[in-house]
This record gives structure tokens, C-alpha cells and sequence, in this order.
């Protein structure tokens, strides 16, 4: 019999990187991490609750969960004290992702669920169906790749570094 050995990769870190989405990524990118906020949102919030959702080892949902905290996405809010328990709850940082969420979900629905949807997000104040758009908070209007300009932002460092990024996203 013989054994194949499997090369650990290992994660590269966004956190020196200049860029938004890598910042991103480096607090909710890994595995799992997503997730876990996702059934944050569907009202979960205990471990053994993320553990049987999910089917994650309980390490991996233990550093994942710590790492979620130290990032200021879920706070721990005790709940019992012999045994020593706590509940995770999205804090105002982990409730700004759900636009993240929603576009991965929505993406998800149209290019890789083979039965279709396999939930239905309903907006409460009128019983509809509630795809989310991104819309300019200006005028309104629905906001596409193609209807935007992109250039070096407050807080670039340096300057631009991704030459014709605005081309690019008009040609998108």
C-alpha cells in the first residue's frame, strides 16, 4: 500500500497588502469564516449550535470563532458560568457583511445551485422576493462595472498601483 503525502499549503497573509479586498479576506477569508457569520445572521450564536450546523471540527471552529472575535466581527457574551459557556453575536462590524454575504449568495443562486436557490431571501416590509442591487447613494441609480470609474482612494498609500483599473472595470 502506498502513501501519497498531501503538501501543506501554507495561507498566505493579506495584512501588509494595500487593498481593501485583501483586507477583507484576511479577517473573514479563510475557511469556514464566512460561513460562521452567515448562521451568525440565521440566529445562531452558540458553539455546539456552529458545530452541528456546520459539520466543522471543533478546533478548527474554535480558532476560526477566536479569530472572528479578535477581529471585532462576533463579540462572546457569556452566558453561563459553571461550565464557563458563551454565545457569539455579530457586532455592528460583522452585521456591515451582509451585503458580502448576499452578493455571494445571490452569485452563488445564478452561476452554481444546480436546483435553483436553495433559500429565499423575503423583504419583511412588503412580502417580496428581495434581491439586493448595489445603487449610487447619490442619485439611486443601479450601479454596474461598466458605470464606474476607479482611481486612488483617502487612504492609498503611495498612489495608484493598479494602472487602467478604471478601464477595466468599464470594459467588465
Amino acid at each position: 500500500m502506498q502513501l501519497t503525502s498531501v503538501a501543506r499549503v501554507e495561507r498566505k497573509s493579506f495584512a501588509d497588502m494595500d487593498c481593501s479586498v485583501a483586507q477583507c479576506l484576511e479577517v473573514v477569508g479563510e475557511w469556514w469564516s464566512l460561513l460562521i457569520v452567515r448562521d451568525a445572521f440565521l440566529g445562531v450564536t452558540r458553539f455546539d449550535d456552529f458545530q452541528r450546523r456546520l459539520g466543522i471540527s471543533r478546533n478548527v471552529l474554535h480558532q476560526r470563532l477566536d479569530k472572528l472575535v479578535d477581529a471585532g466581527v462576533l463579540s462572546r457574551v457569556p452566558y453561563s458560568t459553571k461550565p464557563p459557556r458563551s454565545e457569539y453575536r455579530l457586532t455592528q462590524r460583522g452585521k456591515d457583511l451582509w451585503p458580502v454575504l448576499t452578493a455571494m449568495r445571490q452569485w452563488g443562486d445564478e452561476h452554481v445551485a444546480p436546483n435553483g436557490p436553495p433559500v429565499q431571501v423575503v423583504h419583511t416590509g412588503c412580502g417580496s422576493a428581495a434581491p439586493t442591487e448595489l445603487v449610487c447613494s447619490s442619485c439611486g441609480e443601479r450601479v454596474t462595472a461598466r458605470d464606474v470609474t476607479v482611481g486612488p482612494g483617502r487612504g492609498r498609500a503611495g498612489g495608484p498601483r493598479t494602472r487602467g483599473a478604471a478601464t477595466a472595470a468599464r470594459r467588465a
